[in-house]
């Protein structure tokens, strides 16, 4: 009998999804935390690049990986490495902790920072490092197709694991997502159509039934009536989708100046635009700095769980009003009551990030003067 080559490791875990007490109160409404921060590179960045980095290996036996970052898509790129014992290049900006360099080269990755943001790092790669590498494979941070579809499957594990809450697919109101680039919101945006169904849902989402390609389930009418509101959440001076919403066409930032580095792609994918132009349920938010580390400070207090403040601003959403504001009006615009208001459930999805300790979030919260 014939031998074949075992299939390689997933790279990326299912995710538990919790409600949360605390912030259901803060929030007035039904909160569950999606926890992404567990997976095995610490945040959602596990997800997207180890299905890219999986699906490489399928078709390859030895590859040198070459990921451009802001830290937490090459420290994904270096734990899927590692696991896969395959070589990788992580060329990170010169805006990256030192921590997160360090936990890269601890896992075997080679480092370069180079650049005052992602795109200068990004060029570096391209042009001096892959190009003269044949056995070389890039993986992108967040602008590729297989990407979003490694990120669309939070979404498809939502299905299952709120049902033991009471919770329908069709009851899912709200989900908080963070974004950078964009590869965690198209990911969400894709995992909406795929398991909502509808127009535009794509390959997969046919009228059988079953499961799509990308494990997606396809519902029933109940489902199809409505999709859930997607915000996607930015810090001021790393807010390039929504200085692109607002000028109407794909703006660039001149500079990265918020704290959220982890979020500081100066422009992001063609396909986030789309998606903002296309989706009357996708909403984009812009929170400060300050907000952000409040965020990260309130959620350590009230889940016991540390994140950068990437995710913060994610979460700050909750505490600031700007959840109810945006999620807690009918569809003629008018403000629900507390009573209305306490029915809907909104998914957090806690990104993750590797780039914060409490060293770093005491110092924040000193420069911001958040309590």
């Amino acid at each position: 009998m014939g031998s074949c080559d075992p299939e390689p490791q997933k790279l990326y875990i299912e995710t538990p999804c919790i409600p949360s007490e605390a912030l259901s109160r803060a929030a007035g409404c039904n909160i569950f935390l999606k926890l992404e921060n567990l997976q095995p590179s610490g945040s959602f960045k596990s997800r997207g690049i180890g299905h890219l980095m999986y699906q490489e290996m399928l078709t390859k036996k030895n590859v040198h990986f070459y990921c451009s970052s802001g830290g937490n898509a090459g420290l994904a790129t270096a734990t899927g490495a590692a696991v896969l014992s395959q070589p990788c290049t992580i060329v990170v900006p010169m805006t990256t902790s030192e921590l997160m360099i360090n936990k890269m080269r601890l896992l075997g990755a080679q480092v370069h920072q180079v650049g005052t943001h992602w795109a200068l790092a990004d060029e570096h790669l391209r042009t001096q490092l892959l190009a003269r590498d044949p056995s070389g494979v890039y993986v992108p941070p967040f602008d590729h197709p297989d990407i979003w579809t490694g990120a669309s499957t939070i979404v498809t594990e939502l299905v299952s694991q709120l049902k033991p809450f009471n919770v329908s697919l069709s009851q899912i109101d709200a989900i908080v997502c963070n974004c950078g680039g964009g590869g965690l919101l198209n990911g969400i945006m894709e995992g909406v159509e795929k398991n909502f169904g509808g127009a535009g849902a794509g390959a997969g989402a046919g009228a059988g039934g079953g499961k799509g390609e990308a494990g997606g389930e396809v519902v029933g009418e109940e489902a199809r009536k409505k999709r859930p509101k997607v915000l996607a959440v930015e810090t001021a001076g790393a807010d390039s989708l929504n200085a692109s919403v607002r000028a109407g066409a794909l703006v660039t930032l001149p500079a990265i100046t918020s704290i959220a580095t982890s979020l500081g792609a100066p422009r992001v994918a063609a396909r986030t635009f789309r998606w903002a132009q296309e989706a009357p349920h996708l909403e984009s938010v812009v929170v400060a700095d300050a907000e952000a580390v409040m965020g990260s400070v309130r959620f350590a207090d009230d889940a016991r769980v540390l994140v950068e403040v990437a995710c913060g601003a994610t979460v700050a959403t909750v505490y600031n009003g700007d959840l109810r504001r945006i999620v807690g009006v009918d569809e003629e615009g008018r403000a629900l009551s507390d009573e209305e208001w306490s029915r809907k459930n909104v998914v957090v999805i806690v990104c993750g990030g590797s780039n914060v300790t409490l060293e770093m979030l005491r110092a924040y919260q000193e420069k911001y003067g958040v309590k």
